[in-house]
């Protein structure tokens, strides 16, 4: 720690503050300025919350001319470090501000048939959209990412089950199959192939989709194996059994 620097604790984090900041932070007048705002305001603030008190938020918001709001989060600390109550904190945000934006920008359409897939300043979050439809990809916290949206094999895993599901379903109703509902669990992993002959060095791994179906209803057996034979025969299961060739090109 430098001479004029000092470490201090907020929230159960170790923060470096210096003379310089603390005077600047002792000569602004918050409610003034906040009074002059002219913007939304939105506060938020936890009971529990042992770095800033009920008085200071309170403070805040009776400082703030409208429009303005005040939030209170149930057995939150200061800096959400619960994941739960991050994103709990996160979709208040999300919809208190949809009034106060202005209209989204206008993009291409995507065809149908066609899916983009579009980056973003953070590390891994991608936007994903197809015909109509928009989403976020993104990867979990242990690997860097935002934890924002699935994984790209979260994804390919969702198109297999949710094929299947649908082939099941419509199977069923038109052959008279007595089917209610069906969930269908999957994971991806890869296996050692010691005799995979198409290897000729290193460890060669055969990728595994294992995919686990639930049936409801009053199925017989016969009725149940002939629902395993189709579940193969969905439309994203063949595709991926015939070894898709991928072209890319440049724009």
């Amino acid at each position: 720690v430098g001479e004029q620097q000092t470490e201090v604790s907020i929230g159960g984090r170790p923060f470096r503050i210096g003379r310089e900041f603390l005077q600047s932070v002792a000569g602004q007048d918050q409610a003034a300025r906040l009074g002059r705002l002219k913007r939304a305001l939105l506060v938020l603030h936890s009971a529990t919350d042992a770095t800033v008190g009920i008085e200071n938020a309170r403070a805040i918001f009776e400082a703030a001319k409208h429009p303005k709001s005040f939030v209170a989060l149930d057995g939150a600390d200061h800096l959400l470090t619960d994941p739960e109550q991050a994103r709990y904190a996160a979709m208040i945000v999300a919809a208190w501000v949809q009034p106060f934006l202005g209209p989204a920008m206008p993009i291409d359409a995507v065809s149908e048939g066609h899916v983009r897939v579009t980056s973003t300043e953070a590390k891994f979050v991608q936007i994903v959209d197809s015909s109509g439809h928009s989403f976020l990809a993104d990867e979990p916290l242990a690997v860097g990412g935002s934890d924002l949206g699935p994984t790209p094999y979260d994804l390919l895993l969702s198109a297999l089950g949710t094929c299947t599901a649908m082939t099941l379903r419509l199977v069923a109703e038109k052959e008279g199959i007595p089917l209610t509902g069906v969930s269908v669990v999957l994971n991806h992993s890869r296996r050692h192939a010691d005799d995979c002959a198409a290897c000729a060095t290193g460890q060669p791994q055969i990728e595994v989709l294992e995919r686990v179906i639930r049936l409801e209803g009053d199925l017989s057996e016969a009725q149940r194996m002939r629902m395993l034979v189709i579940a193969d025969k969905c439309p994203v299961h063949r595709t991926l059994e015939n070894h898709p060739r991928i072209e890319t090109r440049l724009l």
